[in-house]
């Protein structure tokens, strides 16, 4: 018989949480944000095909403050996941596995991807 009071396998609830497993987390939820981001993105090209009126819609939905928070998420997941796609490619050949290697790394790409972010904004609204 089992002990009722021992968990049958390892669970969140158990581990300390650490910089690489939230970033791994981060990295899926990012990839199936941009997935949704480019069903925006579809909607704002066919906007544009379908006339002025059907685009001035479009534009008015994704200047609105929803809409710019949106696109800020959007633009933040695409950073992040480019960053995190980068450091996985290193991964891929076998460099930065040390463990003080990944801490760095997983620092790295969240200062990085902030600070890429922020860029293209300023870049934006200075067009």
């Amino acid at each position: 018989m089992a002990n009722p009071t021992r968990p049958v396998s390892p669970h969140l609830q158990i581990y300390r949480w650490h910089i690489h497993m939230v970033l791994s987390i981060l990295h899926r939820t990012s990839g199936v944000a941009l997935a949704a981001g480019l069903v925006l993105w579809v909607y704002w090209l066919a906007a544009a095909a379908r006339g002025p009126e059907s685009f001035a819609t479009a534009q008015g939905l994704m200047g609105s403050p929803l809409g710019l928070l949106v696109l800020f998420g959007f633009s933040a997941a695409f950073f992040f996941h480019f960053c995190n796609g980068i450091r996985h490619l290193f991964w891929d050949a076998g460099i930065g596995f040390a463990l003080d290697t990944v801490m760095r790394s997983s620092w790295f790409v969240v200062g990085a991807s902030a600070v890429l972010t922020v860029l293209a904004w300023v870049f934006a609204c200075t067009l």
